[in-house]
């Protein structure tokens, strides 16, 4: 039996190929779906697609999985159809994103922007800067992202405590944030997007956090309120990093774009070197062990 897969790209039709038992068939998204992909099993939707999948899946009386390229589901739960599995990609960007977690915090304690800016002026501005090592770094996510940037902080000599939904050994629980929050020099936001975490760091959550701490939000925009964010910014109580903002793109006239002490980047953390070939290795290993007759192992169930 032959397992028919739809696939957005050249590189993914290439690499599923070499899959016994698959046969890959490129659709473009946004047109017609060809003939010969009408039968198809499985749908792997285009990287960060922010477009409603629901009009594919009327056109695919025999699908039975997504597979999505990224880690996070939240444009596709709710959406998908009775009977149909959802499966992400997770264990693929966590590497990437949590190096851009990295990268954001030395920029900011080591003052690469002011360095930057002296540069562009001519102007030789020694002064001293403060360091990573030694901060104690709150990470609320878990998951594999969490786990990531925890291994990468620790020789910063830095230390990194998890936050999930529920305690677990090594791994506080979310309802702890209230009494966790003023010991951290640094929060970094790594949840999934769900109503559940929708303004989790709200004003009440940031008000908490310690006099001069870093906000760095590498989930979705909507995990954060930005009104609330805005107003620690404006204060100079709060830093932060953003890759993701509430609103996506940002307009042109956003207060965030000329918020002070902020760091920006325009959901960039995934998209590196090499993030396609981890995505699709994940999605491959998700699809053979389907064809086998196997549960893929990263199902989302309700909202994860």
């Amino acid at each position: 039996m032959t397992l028919t897969v739809l696939v957005p790209d050249d590189f993914g039709v290439q690499a599923l190929s070499r899959v016994d038992g698959v046969r890959a068939v490129r659709y473009e998204p946004g047109r017609p779906l060809p003939s010969e992909g009408r039968d198809a099993e499985v749908l792997i939707p285009r990287f960060l697609s922010g477009t409603d999948p629901r009009e594919v899946f009327e056109q695919l009386p025999n699908l039975r999985l997504v597979q999505l390229l990224s880690a996070g589901a939240e444009n596709f739960i709710g959406k998908v159809p009775d009977g149909v599995m959802l499966s992400t990609a997770r264990g693929a960007h966590g590497g990437s994103t949590a190096e851009w977690a990295i990268g954001a915090l030395i920029a900011i304690y080591r003052d690469f922007f002011v360095f930057e800016r002296a540069r562009a002026e001519g102007r030789w501005d020694y002064h001293g800067t403060d360091t990573l090592q030694d901060k104690k770094v709150l990470i609320v996510g878990a998951g594999d992202l969490g786990e990531q940037l925890k291994r990468r902080l620790e020789p910063f000599d830095a230390t990194a405590t998890l936050v999930g939904r529920t305690a677990r050994e090594g791994v506080h629980g979310q309802d702890e944030l209230p009494r966790l929050l003023p010991g951290f020099d640094a929060v970094v936001i790594f949840t999934p997007m769900t109503e559940e975490t929708r303004h989790l760091v709200d004003a009440e959550f940031l008000a908490a956090m310690k006099d001069g701490a870093i906000l760095v939000n590498g989930a979705r925009g909507p995990v954060v309120d930005t009104g609330a964010l805005l107003a620690e910014l404006t204060s100079g109580r709060l830093r932060a990093a953003l890759d993701v903002t509430d609103p996506e793109p940002l307009p042109a006239d956003h207060p965030l774009w000329t918020a002070p002490g902020l760091f920006l980047t325009p959901h960039v953390a995934g998209s590196c070197t090499g993030s396609g070939q981890r995505a699709y290795a994940i999605a491959i290993a998700e699809i053979s062990r389907f064809a086998a007759g196997e549960e893929p192992r990263n199902l989302v169930h309700g909202n994860y």
